[in-house]
């Protein structure tokens, strides 16, 4: 058996939630790999990769900027290295005109700002000047603006600790829908920035990226299932199909076909199967879609409504209102979302100053 410190042990615990023996045998199995061995545990249904949070290491704020009547709006992540730093009046300042000269020239790549001027000043060494004052490494991550084409609108929300903010862009057909976009934009905003999907739609999940989650998926479910089987809960259903990509026309006539001869095997009568149909197509999606509706904004169930998706959210309100009402543009920023956080050795720090 390899020898596999039980720091690297304790680290892939930290990232998973898995359990320590679990943990220690992936590292043994993929000699001590650690990407390798996340894969392994969640292959096994032994990961959620619940604790991502915990491994966020940097500070600072989301911002967001809505223009009035809507037409833009620019979103911007800032990080410090202490939460204590990103509450200073130094720093919120820095945010506040970055954020200004963002919205202001509707930029989209921390490349473009640093070309631009503060007070006849290079933003690179304002921002210079601004992590020598405050003493700590101060770094623009990201940037975003988006400006609404034709009718359409922008609307955006960050959450009252500053650590997420959410922009999303609207289009529909009649001027008389603005008011109705502009409020459902804001709640939907709300829901996502609270459900964290990553894209708008299924259709920007890669084949490959499916197939693999679908194995993970599958393997989580069925763990769950052997806890849910000791306990006499109901046992989840294991889908053959994850995600709406999968399931095309074929895939839903033969369901259909199949749903019919169930019907007729029940002795149901034929005259009102089309009104049983709808509602059993309807479970069908719902439990073949598990992935869009952990990763994608249209295929979650709304919030505020969860008997439907978004996008049956955007169906109900284009009926509503007499429109064809559409996102067209979703953009969500976690502070840190994808940094790791760094192992500090307090002591090993000491030890190291005093020699």
């Amino acid at each position: 058996m390899a020898d596999i410190p039980a720091q690297l042990v304790k680290q892939l615990r930290e990232m998973t939630d898995a359990g320590m023996m679990d943990c220690k045998k992936a590292l043994v199995e993929t000699e001590g790999n650690l990407e390798k061995a996340v894969e392994y545990l969640r292959e096994k249904g032994l990961s959620k990769a619940a604790k991502k949070a915990d491994r966020i290491a940097s500070e600072g704020i989301v911002s967001v900027e809505v223009a009035n009547d809507f037409s833009k709006a620019s979103i911007i992540e800032i990080n410090s290295e202490t939460d204590f730093v990103a509450k200073n009046d130094t720093f919120k300042e820095l945010v506040a005109q970055t954020s200004k000269i963002v919205y202001d020239n509707a930029l989209s790549s921390v490349q473009s700002l640093h070309t631009m001027s503060i007070g006849g000043v290079k933003f690179e060494e304002y921002l210079q000047q601004n992590i020598a004052k405050i003493g700590e490494n101060i770094v623009v991550r990201r940037i975003a603006s988006i400006e609404a084409q034709g009718k359409g609108i922008v609307n955006g929300y960050v959450h009252s600790n500053g650590r997420v903010g959410v922009l999303i862009a609207m289009k529909f057909d009649k001027e008389s829908s603005k008011a109705a976009c502009v409020e459902l934009a804001k709640s939907i905003c709300m829901h996502a920035a609270a459900m964290k999907p990553q894209v708008l739609s299924y259709t920007q999940l890669e084949y490959e990226f499916i197939q693999k989650e679908k194995v993970a998926l599958i393997a989580e479910l069925q763990k769950e299932n052997e806890e849910f089987k000791r306990l006499g809960k109901p046992l989840h259903k294991i889908p053959q199909y994850i995600s709406r990509s999968e399931l095309t026309e074929s895939v839903l006539q033969a369901q259909e076909q199949k749903l019919r001869e169930d019907l007729k095997a029940q002795g149901k009568p034929e005259a009102i199967w089309d009104k049983i149909l709808p509602g059993q197509m309807e479970r069908f999606v719902a439990d073949s879609t598990l992935l869009d509706q952990r990763l994608t904004l249209l295929g979650q169930f709304y919030v505020m409504d969860d008997k439907k998706t978004i996008a049956q959210v955007l169906e109900a309100k284009s009926k509503e209102l007499g429109d064809e009402i559409e996102i067209i543009e979703y953009i969500r920023f976690e502070l840190g979302e994808g940094i790791e956080k760094k192992v500090e050795d307090f002591a090993a720090e000491v030890a190291a100053q005093m020699q």
